[in-house]
């Protein structure tokens, strides 16, 4: 799942690629992917890349029409979807069908961009609006980790609203901290010795400022790695710079004991018992307790 650091990246690399250039054609392909039908997509045809912004892991288009109208092209990516740049696009329009594609631009110049999604779970999102906070998703986020406005106080007070509430959901909630997904969570755990099932309000002092220290250097060094990347090498890129996510079964780089998963019905958590809860396995349900 593209999280903040490759939203980010993509972003960078369409302002430094794309600015500037005029819509030829806009080609929806998956109608289930598009989430709003005013203004229809097809006004998007002559307007004028301005600039390319983002709001915690969503990506934000913003054109400009002939007649100086703003338009929001807005994206979230969801678990399997990707922006792939083409620098020549097809010249036959694409075709509605079982593959990957969603939605199709197409720039004067040829080039362009699709909209894809694998997988059977279709969740990637397309919105066109006139200002992103007219998409839900966007008027709920919370603060962006990567802003001066998220300070370790402000993490604190997170956590004491949140109760019981583990620390692996909280650091996820968007509507709390914007851009942490699963795989970038658990980094950041794993960074500052912590169980992902630790109650929110059971953090030391110490622990909070060891989390806020880790959930912010985590995501800079790995936004620093993916800048000026092209977007074909971002994913790659974020597999490289995984410790412990994506790693079950192998040995952790700090302390070499096994990495550990803990299996949900639609995702998964990997950890270091070592690291982060005292030797001991997590069980692998849902709503995990450590195993006495």
């Amino acid at each position: 799942m593209p999280e903040l650091p490759e939203v980010e990246a993509l972003a960078a690399f369409l302002r430094e690629t794309a600015a500037d250039l005029t819509v030829a054609r806009v080609e929806p392909v998956a109608v289930n992917a598009l989430k709003t039908f005013d203004p229809p997509f097809s006004t998007l045809v002559g307007a004028a890349l301005v600039t390319v912004q983002r709001h915690g892991k969503f990506l934000d288009l913003v054109f400009a029409a002939a007649d100086g109208e703003r338009l929001d092209l807005v994206t979230h990516l969801a678990r399997a979807g990707w922006l792939q740049w083409k620098a020549k696009q097809p010249r036959t329009p694409a075709r509605p069908g079982r593959g990957p594609l969603a939605l199709r631009v197409v720039f004067t110049d040829g080039s362009g961009f699709d909209l894809t999604e694998a997988g059977t779970q279709k969740r990637l999102a397309v919105y066109l609006v006139r200002d992103p906070a007219q998409v839900d998703g966007i008027s709920r986020l919370g603060v962006d980790p990567l802003s001066p406005e998220f300070t370790r106080d402000v993490l604190a007070a997170l956590l004491a609203e949140s109760g019981r509430a583990q620390i692996k959901g909280v650091i996820t909630d968007q509507s709390k901290i914007a851009g942490v997904g699963n795989a970038y969570s658990d980094e950041a755990l794993w960074v500052a010795r912590l169980s992902p099932f630790r109650p929110a309000t059971a953090l030391t002092a110490t622990e909070v400022d060891q989390l806020h220290a880790a959930v912010t250097g985590m995501l800079r060094d790995a936004a620093d790695a993916a800048r000026g990347l092209a977007a074909a090498d971002l994913k790659a890129e974020k597999k490289l710079g995984l410790k412990v996510h994506g790693q079950t079964g192998l040995p952790c780089p700090r302390c070499a004991d096994t990495i550990r998963e803990v299996s949900f019905s639609d995702r998964s958590l990997q950890y270091c018992p070592t690291c982060q809860t005292d030797g001991r396995p997590l069980a692998d349900r849902r709503l995990s307790k450590l195993l006495k």
